[in-house]
């Protein structure tokens, strides 16, 4: 056995560390590649952008206000709900077709005196809510 040639023929580690780190390189990047292909991230409901306005009215019965969905996407009238109302809920959605929101659409909705109106959206599994307007009574 030569001492000499130990300590200098290195051939057998190199090629082996290389090649247990090409392949690690390979499986990672191709999970990462899959992910993304088969979306196993999996992919949430994006909250439509929309813009609502409001028109507070005081009446002999209670504050009032009429909220209108001045631009933005269609949202299903199931899907939206009233926080600060007496209710949760509107009086009826006018203007709608096939059971969405367009622009011009407009609900009316009792509320609290000096209260405050948020329009909240619901994802269609019900796992994640986004308020998408919020109005304060200015009686």
């Amino acid at each position: 056995m030569n001492i000499k040639n130990l300590f200098t023929d290195d051939d057998a580690v190199s090629p082996v560390i290389g090649a247990i780190l090409m392949v690690a390189i390979t499986v990672i990047l191709a999970a990462v590649i899959g992910a993304f292909v088969l979306d196993l991230g999996g992919s949430q409901e994006k909250t439509p952008q929309t813009s609502f306005d409001a028109d507070w009215n005081q009446s002999s019965t209670g504050n009032n206000v009429t909220i209108t969905q001045e631009s933005g996407d269609s949202i299903e009238v199931n899907r939206i709900n009233f926080v600060g109302n007496k209710s949760n809920q509107g009086t009826g959605w006018n203007q709608i077709s096939d059971g969405q929101t367009q622009a011009g659409s407009y609900v009316g909705t009792a509320v609290e005196s000096g209260g405050t109106v948020r329009v909240v959206w619901e994802s269609e599994s019900g796992e994640t809510s986004s308020t998408i307007a919020e109005f304060e009574n200015p009686n």
